[in-house]
């Protein structure tokens, strides 16, 4: 059964006509046209804002959100700190919204075989779990088993979906990354998840941090790894 969300696709201009819908049989994201395609309805829940500011008509025409019902009209979720995102100066970024701390080296080439910052999902996992002060720009004192892959949905936390190319806000998260970015090295490509997809377990769900698609890939495929932590 699929169910619409009110988040518009924020691709390029002329798509967003699509809005982001979820399969509940296996929770792909996919995306349906505002007219013409059906799907059901969800209760809310109290999650962050998605940061989607802008409303969308059915021929993907910017509109006025006023009494719309899309999420740039409503906002719904948990209002976004600001700053958003503070860097420690040490290697590491927090979240203030989640008090997540990401490695602020986003493709850290010492993560890997490839020199890129991609790697398959067994090794991205031995390879987080391995990241310690010293590599990849950390003086934070951290050691081995301190990091790991992030969750599916703590790498959603990420996005902020009023943007793209990638889909993340500045530090501050008042404006598109580009004006103020905390993070290093942010790839618009698909990023591992520490979740493997229960109907084929030989597959682990990713985010395409270019628009914030969402679907799982071959575990031996190679992904961007971007490492995570508790908070101290």
């Amino acid at each position: 059964m699929r169910y619409w969300t009110v988040v518009i696709v924020v691709l390029v201009v002329g798509c967003s006509s699509l809005v982001w819908g979820q399969n509940i049989q296996d929770i792909v994201f996919y995306d349906g046209f505002e007219s013409g395609d059906t799907a059901g309805w969800w209760a809310p829940a109290r999650v962050g804002e998605t940061g989607q500011t802008t409303c969308y008509d059915a021929g993907g025409i910017v509109i006025d959100c006023a009494g719309t019902g899309q999420d740039g009209d409503l906002t719904p979720g948990v209002a976004w700190p600001n700053p958003r995102f503070v860097d420690n100066t040490d290697g590491t970024v927090t979240d203030m919204l989640t008090g997540l701390v990401w490695l602020k080296d986003a493709s850290c080439a010492d993560i890997g075989p490839n020199g890129n910052g991609t790697a398959n999902f067994s090794t991205a996992l031995s390879a987080a779990a391995a990241l310690a002060n010293g590599t990849c720009g950390l003086s934070d004192g951290s050691t081995a088993g301190t990091w790991r892959v992030p969750s599916y949905f703590e790498l959603l936390s990420l996005l902020d979906l009023d943007y793209t190319f990638p889909a993340l806000s500045n530090g501050e998260g008042t404006a598109k990354w580009t004006e103020g970015d905390v993070f290093v090295g942010v790839q618009s490509g698909s990023y591992w998840s520490s979740t493997s997809s229960v109907g084929s377990a030989n597959h682990a769900w990713f985010v395409y941090l270019d628009n914030g698609y969402v679907s799982a890939a071959t575990k031996t495929d190679p992904l961007y790894v971007w490492p995570v932590r508790v908070g101290q």
